[in-house]
């Protein structure tokens, strides 16, 4: 048996929309795309885990770009992932969708954030929408 201890959600954006894009930063720079607070409360919440669920539109504007994703508890990496987004020519608009799960997270108020940064040189992928960031934190059995 599971007991939800927090939840958390945030859309920055909710469609697809070119018009609004935005450019992925080339490493070691990046792109925040969003952030949610998880409170894991102090007594009676271990074992526990949190299951944060992403997904970010994408468009490849030249090249072949390498996208890494990260998400990150309280500023420190806990998870993160890679995904090729084609230009012109092929296929240009992702939504990309992704799960991290976070386990036996201490008591107290965590920062997630999201972000992405473009790790091949001479390409370029824009953030077009949709955004979508969230968290569950649940109470696992003992």
């Amino acid at each position: 048996m599971v007991r939800i201890l927090d939840k958390a959600a945030v859309e920055p954006r909710r469609n697809f929309n070119p018009a609004k894009s935005f450019i992925i930063k080339r490493s070691p720079g990046r792109s925040l795309l969003a952030t949610i607070r998880i409170r894991i409360p102090v007594l009676n919440a271990q074992p526990n885990r949190v299951e944060l669920v992403a997904t970010i539109g994408v468009q490849g504007v030249t090249g072949i770009a390498q996208i890494l994703f990260r998400i990150f508890r309280d500023g420190v990496e806990i998870f993160n992932t890679q995904q090729g987004i084609e230009s012109v020519g092929s296929e240009q608009n992702y939504a990309v969708t992704f799960q991290a799960i976070d386990r036996n997270v201490r008591s107290g108020t965590h920062i997630y954030t999201v972000t992405a940064e473009n790790r091949t040189a001479n390409t370029r992928a824009d953030v077009v929408g949709p955004i979508s960031f969230s968290g569950l934190a649940v109470k696992t059995r003992t």
